[in-house]
C-alpha cells in the first residue's frame, strides 16, 4: 500500500517537472523568437535611416550638380551625411542608438529644407543680377553704337562746318600795269612797258566762316613756268607745298571784300609770253587761276 502511495507521488511529481520543462522550453523559445524578431526589425529599422540618409545625399548631389557654383554649405551638409551613413552601416544596431540617428535624420531633413530655401534664393538673385548684367551690356552695346554714330555725325557735321566756312572768291582778275610819272597806274599788254601786275580779287561773303585776320597766297609763273618774286614756300597739315609769289593779308568780317596786291617785275623786264597766276587760301585750297599774255 505504501509502495503504490510511492509511485504516485513520483508520478505526479515526474508531471509537474514535465510540466515546468515544458513550460521552460515554450518561454525560451518565444524569447529566441522574440529575439530573432527585434533583431529583424532593428535590422529593417536600421535599413530605413541608411535610405532616408541616402535619399537625403542624394538631393545635395543634386542640389550642388545644378549650382551654377560650388555651394561649401550644401558640400559639408553632403559630407556630413556621408558620415552619418558610414556610421550607421557599421554600428551594432540598438533601439537606443537607432532612435538617436532616426531623431537626427528629422534634422538634417530640416537643415536640407532650410539650405536648399537659400540656394533657391540665391540661385534667383543670381539669375536676376545676370540678367541685369546682360541687359546693361546690352544697353551699353546699344550707347556705344549711338556714340560711334554721334562721332560720326560730329565728323561730318564739322566736315561740313569746314568746308562752309571755307572762303572763296567770286570775282579774280589780273592787269599788266605801267606807272606814269604822276604816279597813274594804266593798264598795258606790252612786257617793256610792263612795271608791275595788278592782282584783285573778291572774297565772296560767308556768315559761317571765322571773322579776323587772313592770308592768301598769289603764284604768279612766267612763261617759263618759274615763279616770280621772292618764292616763298609754305606747307599745309596734309604735307602739301606750295611755292607763291608773295602773301596778302587782309581782315574778314563775313561780308564780301575786295582786295587788290601787287606783283613787282624782277630785275630786268618781265618776259614776253604766257602766265599764270594761281591764288591759295590760307590752307594751300587752290581758289582762282587766270591767265593772260604779254607782247
Amino acid at each position: 500500500m505504501t509502495e503504490t502511495k510511492n509511485n504516485n507521488g513520483l508520478k505526479v511529481l515526474a508531471g509537474l517537472l514535465g510540466v515546468v520543462l515544458l513550460g521552460t522550453i515554450i518561454y525560451t523559445v518565444s524569447l529566441y523568437q522574440d529575439k530573432k524578431k527585434t533583431e529583424t526589425d532593428l535590422t529593417e529599422e536600421k535599413n530605413l535611416v541608411v535610405e532616408d540618409l541616402n535619399s537625403l545625399k542624394s538631393e545635395y548631389d543634386k542640389a550642388i550638380l545644378e549650382s551654377n557654383a560650388t555651394n561649401e554649405e550644401l558640400v559639408s551638409a553632403r559630407d556630413n551625411i556621408a558620415r552619418y551613413i558610414d556610421s550607421v552601416k557599421t554600428m551594432k544596431a540598438d533601439i537606443s542608438s537607432l532612435s538617436r540617428y532616426r531623431r537626427q535624420v528629422g534634422v538634417l531633413k530640416a537643415e536640407r529644407k532650410q539650405l536648399l530655401k537659400q540656394v533657391d534664393s540665391l540661385t534667383r538673385s543670381n539669375t536676376m543680377i545676370a540678367m541685369q548684367r546682360d541687359s546693361t551690356y546690352v544697353e551699353l552695346e546699344k550707347q556705344t553704337v549711338f556714340n560711334d554714330s554721334l562721332v560720326v555725325q560730329n565728323t561730318q557735321l564739322a566736315d561740313a562746318v569746314e568746308k562752309g566756312s571755307a572762303l572763296n572768291l567770286s570775282k579774280f582778275s589780273i592787269d599788266a600795269v605801267r606807272e606814269r610819272n604822276s604816279g597813274k597806274l594804266v593798264s598795258t599788254s606790252r612786257a617793256k612797258s610792263t612795271d608791275k601786275f595788278k592782282v584783285c580779287f573778291t572774297v565772296a561773303d560767308n556768315v559761317i566762316a571765322e571773322a579776323g585776320d587772313r592770308e592768301f597766297f598769289v603764284e604768279v609763273l612766267d612763261p617759263q613756268g618759274n615763279v616770280l618774286g621772292e618764292s616763298y614756300s609754305k606747307t599745309n597739315d596734309d604735307g602739301a607745298s606750295v611755292t607763291y609769289s608773295k602773301g596778302t593779308n587782309f581782315y574778314y568780317e563775313n561780308k564780301s571784300l575786295d582786295v587788290c596786291d601787287y606783283i613787282n617785275k624782277p630785275s630786268g623786264d618781265f618776259q614776253k609770253g604766257n602766265y599764270m597766276v594761281n591764288v591759295y587760301d590760307d590752307k594751300l585750297k587752290l581758289l582762282g587761276t587766270s591767265k593772260f599774255a604779254l607782247k
